[in-house]
């Protein structure tokens, strides 16, 4: 995984402003990515992800308002500042009751908006770095994957009298988000935001390596994962309704 500096999406149709929010963020080591409307900013995170979305509430195709409940609606769950011309309180409470992380009036200034995006990044890598995956946190109480237990505090995988065996942050990540999903198809872009976070370069190839690790502690243990199913060209499914309760080999 290589490391990259921060992309900030910039949803803003001020194309003055949009050009020296980038200028700035580019001064202070991050990369932007403007977008002046709702409908290219969704396009854009279709393919893409960003660490960080600073959302202009009032946008030539809908309101950031509009746009944001969107997003969480199709599980995108992106760190957000709103900006806007409004000074009104109420505009200020319907962001951040919606979830945004902070809001900013129109006119402000460069260095405290980008004090304001950095305390933004660093409170959501803590809140990364005490979770394994999306809701996935050490304390967590202990959860089946094909009939075996797995256990966040010990981090192991339990086969019963088959013994245990110890596994990984990121493998226990993808068991939890799969556990989490039963019966839907989790696509690899949404596994990899899941486990590695929604601004890792992780390339497909590596999370089918964690699969691979996590299908062969299986196999040591000559347990079933029938349940546990590759669909090809797109990700993975896991499906308690197919578990079968017999323990057997597993190719």
């Amino acid at each position: 995984m290589s490391t990259s500096k921060p992309l900030i999406l910039v949803v803003e149709d001020e194309k003055n402003l949009a050009t020296l929010l980038a200028e700035q963020l580019d001064q202070a080591g991050m990369d932007a990515q403007v977008c002046p409307r709702a409908e290219a900013a969704g396009r854009f995170l279709e393919r893409n992800s960003a660490n960080l979305m600073l959302l202009d509430v009032s946008l030539p195709d809908r309101s950031g308002f509009a746009f944001f409940e969107e997003l969480q609606q199709k599980n995108v769950n992106l760190p957000t500042i709103f900006l806007t011309g409004s000074a009104a309180e109420a505009d200020k409470l319907r962001g951040l009751r919606l979830g945004a992380d902070d809001y900013m009036t129109k006119p402000f200034s460069c260095a405290e908006l980008v004090a304001r995006i950095q305390a933004v990044l660093r409170r959501t890598e803590t809140v990364r770095d005490q979770q394994m995956a999306k809701g996935t946190q050490l304390s967590r109480e202990p959860f089946t994957f094909c009939g075996a237990t797995i256990n966040p505090n010990r981090m192991e995988i339990d086969f019963g009298g088959k013994g245990t065996e110890k596994i990984g942050r990121k493998e226990l990540g993808i068991l939890s988000y799969l556990s989490q999903n039963p019966g839907t198809v989790v696509s690899r872009r949404s596994l990899i935001h899941a486990v590695w976070g929604i601004h890792a370069d992780v390339r497909s190839r590596s999370l089918d390596q964690y699969v691979v690790r996590i299908r062969l502690a299986f196999v040591r243990h000559h347990w079933n994962t029938d349940p546990f199913r590759t669909v090809h060209g797109v990700g993975y499914i896991y499906d308690p309704l197919a578990e079968v309760p017999s323990v057997g080999s597993s190719e």
